[in-house]
């Protein structure tokens, strides 16, 4: 991947944006798969304030994008949530993409190895699901999930419709579970994280509208874990959750692998706290290592290292 992921609304070149408008990482994939340029036309209409009603001197000075996947409906498509009250524990998640007649959508291009990328979380963060939907024939999409908590969970449809033109997408809705809600507090910051027996590593930080390195290094009994698999065309994969709207970005790593690092290239739309979540496949499994970042005046920008844990980060199911 070039030196560098771009995100203006989902993607592309020397920079990575927290909140993007509707976008994903854009480059060359680490192990030699293309990710396509679309990723940084993400259409939307990019607010000047970074989409948090704020439009703090720092903030306005860059050319920040607006944050992402916080509507049901752009660029003239609507998520169709068909089971917005799924029951606690595993059940089937069922939904659509409408285009602007109300039909569903059928024909997409493939992004990362995936027509559709999919993906819920907690609104108190702490539980994280990267999910790999199946479509039908009438456009309807389906998956399997375990939300083992009740409250509020928000699901992200990260898409491009196919046609050569056609504009990256990220759509956001909201799901309840059913159930007596007692939310959790975000986990504190920390740069280290453990999941199965690895550890991760995390260098760098975020600050509103300056571009910065994020680098996570992945290792085991205190070994560096140098054979990475490639999951999704990467090395590894990024999602970022910004507390309080879920305002939603999806990036890929600067080139490098097969670990132990993974780096990010990542500029935060605004003050205040994230939640990071980097996949990763090892010995044929992925994993989720999740961490809360502070970026921002008032907000410490280097922890000390301590263990966190999310509630439930690890969440990778296949339709």
């Amino acid at each position: 991947m070039n030196t560098g992921v771009k995100i203006t609304a989902f993607a592309a070149a020397l920079a990575a944006t927290f909140g993007t408008a509707y976008g994903v990482g854009q480059g060359v994939g680490p192990v030699g798969e293309p990710v396509e340029a679309a990723h940084a036309e993400h259409a939307a209409a990019v607010e000047p304030d970074g989409g948090d009603g704020r439009a703090g001197h720092e903030e306005s000075a860059v050319n920040t994008p607006a944050a992402g996947g916080l509507q049901v409906s752009a660029g003239g498509y609507t998520l169709a949530m068909e089971t917005p009250k799924p029951a606690q524990g595993k059940s089937v998640l069922k939904f659509s993409v409408k285009d602007a007649k109300g039909e569903n959508l059928t024909s997409y291009a493939t992004e990362h190895g995936k027509e559709l990328h999919f993906i819920v979380a907690s609104r108190d963060l702490t539980v994280y699901r990267h999910l790999h939907p199946v479509r039908a024939a009438d456009g309807t999409w389906s998956t399997p999930v375990d939300l083992p908590d009740a409250g509020g969970y928000k699901a992200f449809a990260d898409f491009r419709p196919a046609g050569k033109n056609a504009k990256g997408v990220t759509l956001g809705g909201d799901l309840s579970v059913p159930g007596a809600y007692a939310p959790r507090p975000l986990p504190a910051a920390a740069t280290t994280a453990t999941v199965d027996g690895y550890e991760v590593g995390l260098g760098g930080g975020l600050a509103p509208g300056r571009a910065g390195e994020l680098k996570l290094t992945v290792s085991k009994g205190g070994k560096p874990v140098a054979d990475l698999e490639p999951y999704l065309g990467a090395y590894g994969h990024l999602v970022a959750l910004r507390d309080g709207d879920l305002a939603y970005l999806h990036v890929h790593p600067n080139e490098g692998g097969p670990g132990p690092e993974v780096s990010f290239t990542a500029t935060a739309p605004s003050a205040g706290t994230y939640r990071l979540f980097l996949d990763f496949r090892h010995e044929g499994k992925v994993r989720t290592a999740a961490f809360t970042v502070h970026a921002g005046a008032g907000h410490a920008t280097a922890p000390a290292p301590t263990g966190t844990a999310t509630h439930d980060a690890g969440g990778h199911e296949h339709g």
